[in-house]
């Protein structure tokens, strides 16, 4: 029988996997770590012989391609084929890709980490290493760096590192720690992608990475509030780039900072949400300065005021923000409340040339905050729009759409309170329903009732040129089926002659 190449390869690993003798060199329990297959040697290819099949297609393949396959298994896995036969014993010194994880070797063991690195740069100096992912453990390894810096002149393409967080003193005690990469990454030619976790950045001085197009820095540390621009500034080609704050500070001296991306390459820019890390402790502006820059996502609690400067490409943006790091108790507080309007007002104006906006529903609180003062920019271009509403500021809903006059698509998420006095009415008319609302999708409907009636009805009855009502039902139980609900929405006097309706299922989740 032909199988395919990946399920021999599977089939093959699965009957060796288990050697039946431990390796005297690294004295390490086969549950703990997977290096005693390192040395377990052809004894367990002898032992398993029985179980081996008779057609050996994969050890027919090339070296080159089977090196390519194991380049794509951490490198714990591609080890294990060194007991498979005298041929497969050094294959996996010859991958062009480098994946560990420290915590896998014995704990308090460095050197064992050092020598296994060692043998695997020095086995074939020549060999260039593509793809390269270290994550370094929780305790600081002495030597590891210089290994990275090795690594790092092997001209990989690709970059991962975590770093460690902790050092133990000669006392035995555990302390916070950071890695700084060495300074090699900083001139490195080759570099199509890098990726640092809880890894330090140097003052980087001369920058010259010309290959680099995607950069991913969570929970990095700066010397300075200059090292990020140079960074970035150094990478001529430089498309992506994603920040993640660290939660205590991105700054050696935990002060007040400011971070600048100026770049003139940059098309994607992204600061995801803290999610269960929380907010960062210490303030810190962020400037970005991208004239090219076309997709941008900015979550909360990473930065206390975001200033936008010649973002005149941009197409879509996601925002899960305040603006200007305003809470909406302190808005109207007089002590710096002008401050932190005016951060809000220059941020819309910033993206008021938008195409495609995302925002949630605590940027659409604070929008709310900001019309009641007449701070929300027209957007002009916007013909997308996802939002997620409140069912208390339903009301506002008409406001925000009369500042998106040619707005074309609108995804709608309302999220219903439980609570007495939600009651809302929706009269006003945008001008987009006049003249380009074409398609509507109101999203993750929970149940179907007075509320959501009134929502879909206020589209149909004022929309003059829809062609498309979509009702997203999630599985939650109703009283109400879907025919039903399609029955009754289908009854409204529609607007547009030419609008159709549907209802579709969701899972809750999607």
């Amino acid at each position: 029988m032909n199988w395919p190449i990946s399920h021999l390869y599977f089939k093959r690993t699965i009957s060796f996997v288990s050697p039946k003798k431990k390796s005297s060199h690294l004295s390490l329990p086969p549950y703990r770590s997977f290096w005693p297959l390192y040395s377990a040697g052809e004894s367990t290819l002898r032992a398993s012989s029985r179980d081996m099949p008779r057609c050996d297609m994969i050890s027919a393949l090339p070296e080159p391609l089977i090196t390519k396959i194991l380049s794509y298994l951490p490198t714990k896995h591609s080890v294990t084929t060194s007991v498979l036969s005298t041929r497969w014993k050094s294959l996996w010194l010859s991958v062009p890709s480098l994946d560990i994880n420290c915590d896998d070797f014995p704990y308090g063991e460095e050197e064992v980490v050092l020598t296994f690195l060692d043998r695997f740069l020095e086995f074939n100096p020549d060999l260039r290493l593509l793809k390269v992912k270290v994550k370094c453990g929780n305790v600081e390894i002495e030597g590891l760096k210089e290994r990275i810096s090795t690594v790092i002149q092997r001209g990989p393409q690709h970059l991962d590192v975590e770093g460690c967080i902790y050092y133990i003193d000669p006392d035995a005690q555990l302390y916070p720690s950071v890695e700084y990469m060495p300074l090699d990454l900083y001139t490195s030619k080759t570099l199509v992608s890098l990726k640092l976790l809880s890894s330090g950045v140097e003052d980087p001085g001369f920058v010259c990475m010309p290959c680099l197009k995607s950069m991913t820095l969570v929970k990095s540390r700066f010397r300075d509030d200059v090292s990020l621009e140079k960074l970035v500034s150094g990478c001529p080609v430089l498309e992506e780039l994603t920040l993640v704050r660290a939660r205590d500070s991105s700054f050696e001296d935990e002060v007040d900072s400011f971070m600048r991306v100026r770049s003139g390459s940059l098309k994607r820019f992204r600061v995801p949400r803290h999610g269960y890390w929380g907010n960062t402790r210490g303030k810190c502006t962020l400037e970005i300065d991208a004239p090219v820059l076309e997709h941008m996502t900015l979550g909360e609690g990473h930065y206390d005021s975001v200033v936008l400067k010649n973002l005149t490409s941009l197409f879509s943006v996601d925002l899960d923000i305040k603006f200007g790091g305003v809470k909406l108790r302190e808005f109207f507080v007089p002590e710096d409340s002008s401050e932190r309007k005016n951060f809000g007002h220059l941020f819309l104006s910033g993206i008021s040339s938008v195409r495609h906006m995302i925002i949630s529903e605590k940027t659409v609180e604070a929008l709310h905050l900001y019309s009641d003062v007449g701070l929300i920019p027209k957007f002009n271009n916007l013909s997308r729009l996802e939002a997620v509403f409140p069912s208390k500021l339903l009301q506002f809903l008409p406001v925000f759409l009369e500042c998106c006059p040619n707005l074309k698509h609108l995804i709608l998420e309302v999220v219903y309170s439980t609570f007495i006095g939600d009651a809302f009415e929706l009269a006003n008319v945008p001008q987009c329903f006049l003249s380009t609302l074409e398609c509507v999708e109101l999203k993750r409907i929970h149940d179907w009732e007075e509320e959501e009636m009134k929502v879909a009805t206020y589209f149909l009855e004022n929309a003059a040129v829809l062609k498309k009502l979509t009702l997203s039902l999630t599985n939650y139980p109703r009283y109400v089926s879907d025919e039903e609900i399609f029955e009754e929405v289908n009854k409204v006097t529609k607007r547009s002659p030419t609008c159709q309706i549907f209802v579709i299922g969701i899972y809750a989740d999607e």
